[in-house]
């Protein structure tokens, strides 16, 4: 198989890790610069973008509507792992912005995380103190495995292999 096969054949993983889980790991700062790491139940559109829906109570969300830049990880489950040194995993840089809820996609993005993750979202829909928040990833590296290291495209979800 040729580098290009494998960058295809890489690329399809990525989807695949990305598809296999529901939720994210979010890393965030406060506007004073403390980080804070957590997590977060998640859909995907079709365009790359990340949408959460957080609540006021959780640092997270204040650092998101606070101090837009963000880094979100997915990653292979350890029980799925064969070295735990090389988890499989994709890390995006991402900067948040708070949907409201005149937003022309808010409805869209509540109705998919409806449909995934069942009726606990609409009872935290009803409640003000959840927000809808996009991720809009502005670069990505992917991780298989040792030596497999790649730069993520965020237009295409194309790969190429990482340069130290």
């Amino acid at each position: 198989m040729n580098e290009k096969e494998n960058q295809i054949d890489r690329a399809r993983a990525l989807r695949n890790l990305i598809a296999s889980q529901q939720t994210l790991l979010l890393s965030t700062a406060s506007v004073a610069n403390v980080p804070d790491l957590s997590y977060a139940p998640y859909v995907r559109d079709q365009s790359g973008c990340f949408y959460i829906l957080v609540s006021e109570l959780a640092a997270h969300t204040a650092n998101l509507l606070n101090n837009p830049q963000a880094s979100v990880m997915i990653i292979r489950p350890e029980s799925e792992s064969g070295n735990l040194f090389a988890r499989e995993r994709a890390v995006f840089n991402c900067i948040a912005m708070e949907l409201q809820r005149d937003h022309q996609d808010y409805n869209t993005q509540l109705l998919a995380l409806q449909d995934k993750f069942g009726e606990i979202v609409r009872l935290l829909r009803s409640l003000s103190d959840f927000h809808i928040v996009a991720l809009y990833p502005k670069s990505g590296r992917y991780v298989a495995g040792f030596g497999l290291a790649y730069t993520i495209n965020i237009n295409d979800g194309s790969l190429s292999i990482l340069n130290n």
